[in-house]
């Protein structure tokens, strides 16, 4: 929200109140509370009949400072607050005063203010500079309406990059630009975002997390071209600056402090196919689109239904349609047999007609008006209301139909929805209703989640969720929303998941092929590479099918040829997995998080590093041509075993085969032996793809088990010429130099004309398995 008519005057009907110099201060062991009029005060007379603003600061752990700025502190919140993992209990900081300067320090972070002189905040590491909150920085608005805001503009050094603010899909550096965290339904080509998260971080080596859970207006750049400013409408705001020194180090904190995502099951990896929304489907449908997949040699992992499993007008009831299910458990079985799981569409709106409209209304379980009615309208559903998740009772409700669901044969959920929260309501525990509109999801998929824990179990619970904030990532997976079927919805999509990745979110996926409309046969091979290259891949569109071959026999190869591939990776993408539960590092990651020194890939939004070790540069033209930049060193081609020698940039034109896959310099990538299935014993038979090692270096590959645990453990060291592989596995394994000429009984690798080198080569020595 803008404030400001260009640098020197206030919009009609505005009056800002600036913090001004510091007043009096009380310092404590690991804590400092400031008091700051608003003014100067030269005499006792003004300390009267002004403002005087609060500002507590302390540390809820290293490397993260706190800072809540207070008006008027007499109307505590109602609710709700976003569960954070550490708190105000102390001990983490350490406060002192050098003269009349005080400073705060959480490990390498430090925060300061002089008592006296002009108002400034500093925070620095390590003695650099990171950001400041200077002169008209901090303070509060009034506007005509007698609405109240608080706000705060940290500085921007030149050439300075924000990132964040969850999955959006304005472009991917934020400079520039006015953002409102509010949840809203908008697809992904406009400025609104399904996944709003009140968190940025910059290429300086921090990140700011405002914390609070309703609307969070942000100019980036935009009102003040070198500032970043935040507000609330509220009297006070806290935010919490999250020092690195890296970008990764930067996620490692904020998800400490916000929660980091479970582990998926890694049956979850594989192809999700599903019957799409407002096609025609029945269980013989069913049948051919999976009897397709296993004809067309197209592994499939996991079916979906969507909406139309139940029947129209009763969504949601939880019961299957019996018009074209008239034997779910059965059918449910049949799948299971075929070593499937199962997915079906939820929402947490429930329709006037359901039979669970008038139980879930007489038992207080749907969100109500101020006036005591049941909340209602026909967008959507005719007459739906909400499910009230702030009443403990309407969650338990809530999760016995899909306990029921579970007992039948289901797996998991896909949480549509939960974005169409009003603001003329009264929730059952009091909570403010414009907080309560963008935490609404986080409630809608714990419940879901909790109950696929207490199921399953803790290692099989998977959601399929479109709506989230700030915590929402402990709850994985995510996926991008409804795109059209175009190579510039394609980009949209990488946009907003690299976004959500700098956001604090491990996993993310998207609608392959484009939601809305039908793809071309070339954007849908174009859109399964990319697809499959992501930790979580789904065919899904909206009102034509997705099964590949609609788009031709080219399109069922390639389906085919990425999903086997992706199988093969599984001991490679499920240590990025666990990563992003153990660390909080995306699976899919933008470049600038991977090679932050490298200012080539500060803005890049069109390619991205799957792990640590792939780049991956999606083909965005019909006619197969790509531009990417490969930062430096000399790259292997995965699937030719071609080199890439960098940093600049690369323009190539691919066939439907290949798009550019690239290892990095000096990589040890684990392959799988099996490419039939996400979740075979990843340690048995793998393949260590050696990479251009120089001599002297060493590399450790952890192979995990599907609980995520090691299961085998590698180093490959390059010594005088020499590879030397020791490892603690039992298991058969092989090592493949990439670029090596044919060594004795090699074989040939079946991804490119590479060579593997069984131990006992000359050259190669193996050693501890």
């Amino acid at each position: 929200m803008k404030f400001t008519d260009g640098h020197w005057q206030l919009r009609p009907g505005v009056s800002v109140h600036h913090a001004a110099g510091v007043a009096d201060s009380d310092l404590h062991d690991d804590r400092l509370t400031l008091y700051v009029p608003v003014a100067p005060v030269r005499h006792r007379g003004d300390t009267l009949n002004g403002p005087l603003l609060t500002f507590d600061r302390w540390s809820p752990a290293e490397g993260v400072i706190g800072v809540r700025i207070t008006h008027h502190a007499g109307s505590p919140s109602p609710g709700p607050e976003f569960a954070l993992a550490v708190r105000e209990e102390g001990g983490h900081a350490r406060a002192r005063r050098e003269g009349t300067v005080l400073h705060l320090s959480a490990g390498d972070l430090s925060l300061s203010a002089d008592t006296e002189g002009h108002w400034r905040l500093d925070f620095t590491a390590g003695g650099r500079p990171l950001t400041s909150v200077g002169a008209r920085g901090a303070g509060f608005a009034t506007d005509a309406d007698g609405r109240h805001f608080m706000l705060v503009r940290h500085e921007l050094a030149v050439g300075e990059h924000v990132y964040g603010l969850g999955e959006r899909f304005t472009p991917f550096v934020k400079n520039g630009q006015s953002v409102d965290i509010w949840q809203a339904d908008g697809g992904t080509s406009s400025e609104q975002a399904y996944k709003n998260v009140p968190f940025h971080l910059t290429d300086r080596g921090y990140g700011v997390f405002v914390n609070h859970p309703g609307r969070v207006s942000y100019e980036v750049g935009s009102e003040a071209v070198g500032q970043v400013q935040f507000s609330v409408e509220d009297q006070s705001l806290e935010f919490f600056v999250v020092h690195g020194p890296g970008p990764k180090d930067v996620l490692r904190r904020y998800t400490a402090l916000t929660g980091r995502p479970a582990l998926p099951p890694a049956w979850s990896f594989g192809l999700w196919l599903s019957t799409s929304f407002t096609t025609d489907y029945d269980e013989a449908t069913v049948g051919r689109f999976v009897d397709g997949m296993a004809e067309a040699g197209v592994p499939l992992s996991v079916f979906h239904f969507d909406c139309f499993w139940m029947r129209a007008y009763h969504w949601s009831d939880f019961t299957w349609d019996p018009g074209v299910f008239p034997d779910p458990e059965g059918m449910l079985t049949r799948l299971r047999q075929r070593g499937l799981k199962v997915c079906v569409w939820i929402n947490p709106y429930i329709a006037q007609r359901s039979a669970l409209f008038a139980e879930g209304a007489a038992r207080g379980h749907l969100l109500r008006r101020p006036d005591g009615g049941v909340w209602q309208w026909d967008k959507w559903q005719a007459g739906m209301a909400l499910v009230d998740f702030t009443n403990p009772a309407a969650r338990s409700w809530y999760a016995d139909r899909l306990r029921a669901l579970l007992d039948q044969g289901v797996d998991c959920f896909k949480t549509d929805f939960g974005e169409r929260v009003p603001l003329d309501v009264a929730w059952h525990d009091g909570s403010d209703p414009e907080r309560m509109h963008n935490y609404y999801t986080q409630l809608y998929n714990e419940t879901v989640f909790d109950v696929l824990r207490e199921t399953r179990g803790e290692g099989d619970a998977v959601v399929f969720a479109r709506s989230s904030t700030a915590g929402g990532q402990r709850m994985p997976v995510h996926w991008g929303g409804d795109c059209e079927s175009t190579f510039e919805a394609m980009a949209e999509s990488l946009r907003g998941g690299l976004s959500l990745g700098l956001s604090g979110f491990g996993f993310w996926s998207h609608d392959i092929g484009g939601f809305e409309g039908t793809p071309s046969a070339a954007l849908f091979k174009r859109w399964v590479q990319f697809g499959l290259l992501s930790s979580h891949s789904r065919l899904h569109g909206s009102k034509s099918y997705r099964v590949p071959w609609d788009f031709g026999d080219e399109a069922v190869a390639v389906t085919r040829d990425f999903t086997r591939l992706k199988h093969r990776l599984m001991p490679y993408l499920y240590g990025a997995a666990v990563q992003a539960h153990e660390h909080g590092t995306p699976t899919l990651r933008a470049m600038a998080l991977e090679f932050p020194d490298d200012p080539g890939c500060r803005g890049l939004d069109r390619q991205y590093m799957l792990g640590d070790d792939l780049l991956v540069a999606p083909v965005f033209a019909e006619d197969g041509t790509v531009e990417y930049y490969v930062p430096a060193g000399t790259w292997t081609d995965i699937l030719t075993g071609r080199e890439v020698t960098g940093p600049g940039w690369q323009r190539e034109t691919h066939g439907f085969d290949t798009l550019p896959l690239l290892a990095r310099p000096g990589s040890v990538v684990p392959f799988g032996a099996h490419d039939d299935r996400p979740d075979h014993e990843w340690a048995d038979g793998v393949t260590l793809r050696v990479h251009g090692h120089g001599d002297g270096s060493e590399t450790v590959t952890t192979v995990p088990g599907r609980d995520g645990s090691p299961a085998a453990v590698f180093t490959t060291r390059h010594t005088g010429g020499e590879i030397t592989v020791e490892t603690d596995s039992t298991l058969p394994w092989r090592v493949l130099l990439v670029g090596a000429e044919p060594c004795g009984e090699a074989a040939a690798d079946p991804l490119g004309a590479l060579y593997a080198c069984p131990a006992g080569t000359p050259g190669l020595t193996a050693g501890g398995g």
